[in-house]
């Protein structure tokens, strides 16, 4: 067999259809959603892949406040435009672009953000929320995983899901998300300390790999008609972005998510949905 695709450009472009009309009809009520960027430094990823999110923005009508700061930029400096988002009734909500220049304390940082503003889903409170089963931004890449699936129909509800990394914006929340009541999946939390990952890996219906190593999962790893999505990056000897997951292993699966093109539009199109989720719930406010 060869896997299908899990067709994450095109699955954003539909979600990113419904967001336009969930934002003309904020706009009927006199609210505009926005979302903030702080990006500090000049790190070519980090400013394209900010571009790219406040392009999306331009696409559904959301409204992009960008914020600037050298690569040299004190804690407090960063800090106080994480402040100034926070008091900006026209920002919906907002991220700090990671990673931060080394001599800033990210956490510190973080920590600082409005909760009710956490584009993201990686706030403290947020993670603490989705612990405790509470409503709440959620961590996007997650996110959009669990949407991919239902939007093509995947079952979730009792499948064996082994998540490969433990990383804190996808891998680590990944298995509070699957082991929510409304998925009701059962999570095998793998890492660099598993023991004979081959074998572990070999169980799951549904694999996500998110450990950023590349080709780390082979087809020998796979059993048939497995569900596989594609999180990690990395670059090969040559330079080329890769995921996780090597090409070869498409022939056991029944479907996959690859990289690129499956989970990173995903994971920008649930940023936007964050977004605009907290701007429906100012209303209720």
């Amino acid at each position: 067999m060869t896997a299908q695709i899990l067709d994450g450009k095109a699955t954003a472009a539909a979600i990113k259809d419904e967001l336009k009309v969930r934002v003309a009809k904020l706009a009927e009520q006199g609210v505009t959603p926005g979302l903030g960027t702080i990006l500090v430094g000049d790190d070519p990823g980090s400013r394209a892949y900010v571009a790219g999110k406040h392009r999306d923005c331009a696409a559904v009508g959301i409204a992009s406040i960008q914020v600037e700061l050298p690569a040299e930029a004190t804690q407090d400096e960063i800090a106080a435009k994480v402040v100034e988002l926070n008091e900006n009734p026209d920002c919906t909500g907002f991220i700090v672009q990671l990673p931060l220049p080394k001599h800033v304390d990210t956490n510190a940082i973080l920590g600082l953000i409005n909760p009710v503003k956490d584009a993201d889903g990686l706030h403290p409170v947020s993670l603490g929320k989705l612990v405790l089963g509470q409503d709440g931004p959620l961590p996007c890449t997650p996110k959009g995983c669990v949407e991919i699936l239902r939007r093509y129909d995947v079952p979730i509800a009792g499948a064996h899901v082994v998540v490969v990394g433990r990383g804190v914006t996808a891998g680590r929340p990944m298995g509070l998300l699957f082991t929510r009541k409304s998925e009701n999946a059962t999570v095998t939390q793998c890492h660099t300390g598993t023991k004979d990952l081959a074998s572990v890996v070999r169980t799951g219906d549904i694999v996500i790999a998110a450990a950023g190593s590349a080709g780390l999962i082979n087809a020998d790893m796979v059993k048939p008609g497995a569900v596989l999505l594609d999180v990690g990056t990395s670059r090969n000897a040559e330079g080329k972005i890769v995921g996780d997951i090597d090409p070869a292993a498409r022939e056991q699966a029944a479907w996959i998510a690859p990289m690129p093109g499956g989970i990173g539009p995903m994971t920008r199109a649930m940023l936007l949905t964050n977004v605009v989720e907290a701007a429906e719930a100012s209303l209720e406010r």
